[in-house]
């Protein structure tokens, strides 16, 4: 296990952004996908707290700050080409807008 701070992400690909996949640490289940700049990183690591760039308003913000609804980070994985964050994460309620415990709760029929 490597720590955060020897980790040196690569934020040079998609115009500074990395996607962050967030897993429910205990389920494994997918909660949801966001991106994160240098400074939501780095707030990350500083909260314990899962913290993302948001690409429509262009502000860092932490996920659960107005509903309480927050991501606590137990575990992170960088995939190989260190371009893509896997966080592992204790939700404090429902982490979809919608309620739902998961923003992937739409099933696509084939």
């Amino acid at each position: 296990m490597i720590r955060a701070e020897e980790v040196t992400l690569n934020f040079s690909k998609l115009n500074g952004l990395l996607p962050v996949v967030v897993q429910h640490h205990q389920s494994r289940d997918v909660l949801m996908v966001g991106f994160m700049n240098e400074d939501a990183w780095a707030m990350t690591q500083e909260k314990g707290l899962v913290t993302f760039w948001s690409r429509e308003r262009k502000v860092l913000w932490t996920k659960g700050e107005t509903s309480g609804n927050v991501l606590r980070v137990k575990r992170m994985w960088t995939d190989c080409d260190n371009d893509t964050l896997l966080i592992e994460a204790d939700p404090a309620g429902p982490t979809c807008h919608t309620g739902a415990p998961s923003c992937f709760f739409q099933e696509i029929g084939q």
